[in-house]
């Protein structure tokens, strides 16, 4: 199986969030994105206060998906897809996001298949508080596009990697060696 990096370049992998983003913020909530520099990095902030939405890709690749929304620009974005007035952060400003988001990376998840095969969607998944920090599993470099709306940022980033879907392998392999056995009691196998 070819790897990612034959398949399609992070340049283009911006280009699809740069797309993907501007278009749902055009037309589903009327407001222009003004695209900053893309960063390969790690993480697009060690610690971020505010929203995080994330949603998982599967497939014959696998990974994630992000949008982080400073709280003013959240609000602002449920304003305008639910025509009311948000000022605060309630449940109808993380489902309005959380679908904001939903769009976002479904959009570029259709970009991507073209290049890497039919994929799935999770639910998006929000975490909203104080500082905090999220970190992924195996520390993978992430797409990173930053966005200017008005006074506000929201961020986009995207991490893909080359394993197949399913469990890690070195944990399959473990369990088996182990004798474990799956939830209905059967054992497992290699």
């Amino acid at each position: 199986m070819e790897t990612i990096a034959h398949l399609l370049t992070k340049p283009e992998i911006s280009h699809f969030i740069r797309e993907a983003a501007g278009e749902v913020f055009a037309t589903m909530l009327a407001m222009e994105l003004v695209p900053g520099v893309t960063r390969v990095g790690r993480t697009a902030a060690d610690q971020h206060a505010g929203i995080i939405v994330t949603l998982g890709l599967t497939g014959a690749r696998r990974g994630t998906g992000q949008l982080l929304f400073e709280p003013a620009l959240a609000c602002r974005a449920a304003s305008a897809m639910l025509m009311a007035e948000y000022t605060k952060v309630d449940d109808d400003v993380i489902d309005a996001i959380a679908e904001t988001a939903n769009m976002v990376i479904g959009n570029i998840k259709n970009h991507l298949e073209t290049r890497l095969g039919p994929m799935g969607l999770s639910t998006p998944a929000v975490v909203y508080g104080g500082e905090f920090e999220t970190r992924t599993a195996g520390d993978p470099e992430w797409v990173i596009v930053p966005f200017q709306c008005g006074a506000d940022t929201v961020i986009v980033q995207l991490m893909l990697t080359d394993h197949p879907s399913g469990p890690p392998r070195r944990a399959w392999n473990a369990a088996v060696r182990s004798g474990a056995q799956h939830e209905n009691g059967a054992r497992l196998s290699s």
